[in-house]
């Protein structure tokens, strides 16, 4: 079974931000598959449901980023689960996606932290935001509300980024990778 992990922050004050890309992504998936998400004991919300035909569990880790690998570890996973993190990724420019199998945390402290508790080999998808134009702090960058024009970009990359969980848990990462580790085209964007 794909245990699918959208990576966030807890709180209202978060959630339309760049750095709950994760969360949008593991919400918009419930809402199509239509998989209820619920507290569990700790700091994870779970739904299990089924992506197609294939048995998927969708978690949000609901621990600050920095401790994501802490929450997810409190899941009862199986030998034979396999593990997908979304998360944001401000080294890929806007609206980017990158499907890889496995790989480090490449300075993404909630990355990081599912690395200290699984290792490497996870399966991960990671959403372009892009850095800041500015000298903006990146830590503020990702932290701050979007704008109403902010969101709409967003939402495309959700889109996209539920468009390649599906493919990765129907057709495998491979053609996942094939399929999505590109620019996107103007038809995608919008």
């Amino acid at each position: 079974m794909w245990v699918i992990a959208g990576l966030g922050n807890p709180g209202a004050e978060y959630a339309q931000t760049r750095h709950n890309l994760g969360f949008m992504v593991v919400e918009t998936l419930a809402r199509r598959w239509h998989i209820q998400l619920c507290d569990v004991s700790g700091d994870v919300r779970v739904g299990s449901g089924r992506i197609a035909d294939r048995a998927v569990q969708l978690a949000e880790p609901r621990a600050f980023m920095n401790r994501s690998g802490e929450a997810l570890a409190q899941l009862p996973l199986k030998a034979d689960d396999a593990l997908m993190v979304i998360h944001d990724d401000l080294d890929l420019p806007a609206g980017q996606l990158r499907v890889r199998p496995r790989g480090g945390s490449g300075g993404h402290r909630g990355v990081g932290s599912i690395v200290d508790h699984f290792g490497s080999e996870f399966t991960r998808i990671r959403v372009g935001i892009g850095r800041p134009l500015d000298a903006h702090d990146p830590v503020d960058y990702v932290l701050a509300p979007l704008s109403p024009a902010e969101l709409l970009d967003v939402r495309a990359s959700v889109e996209r980024a539920c468009n390649a969980v599906e493919c990765v848990v129907i057709d495998g990462t491979a053609v996942a990778m094939n399929r999505f580790n590109m620019r996107p085209t103007a038809s995608e964007e919008r």
